[in-house]
């Protein structure tokens, strides 16, 4: 009877090892995440530095004592994708990439993930 029990203490042991060593939903979420979030950054990098770059010079050269030879009329047809002409949709797709950013960093942050309860051993 006693070799009985250590078995099977043993195999149900080993059978909440291996349930533990399985990866969470929620691992795996995060890796999706890290994923999309990393595909989304690279893609938005370019036309968000372009919006806030062209965005900064704007404000300098309209508003700054300085003589510059760019022009700020220039400066906003390529802040607003007009000299692309995406303007239509280009505010669009920066502010849904952001949004996107957003979303996936913070649910790769644990900032809204559950808390652990305490056990009260503790």
């Amino acid at each position: 009877m006693l070799v009985f029990r250590s078995k099977f203490t043993f195999e149900r042991k080993q059978a909440l090892h291996s349930v533990l060593k399985q990866p969470h939903l929620s691992n795996i979420m995060k890796k999706a995440f890290r994923k999309y979030h990393r595909i989304l950054a690279i893609i938005i990098s370019l036309p968000l530095t372009l919006t806030v770059l062209t965005g900064m010079l704007t404000t300098i050269v309209k508003e700054w004592p300085i003589s510059t030879e760019i022009s700020a009329r220039l400066l906003l047809k390529i802040h607003t994708g007009e000299i692309f002409h995406l303007q239509a949709i280009y505010p669009i797709l920066n502010g849904l990439g952001m949004i996107g950013l957003l979303v996936t960093g913070l649910s790769m942050s644990g900032l809204f993930g559950r808390k652990k309860q305490q056990s009260s051993n503790d």
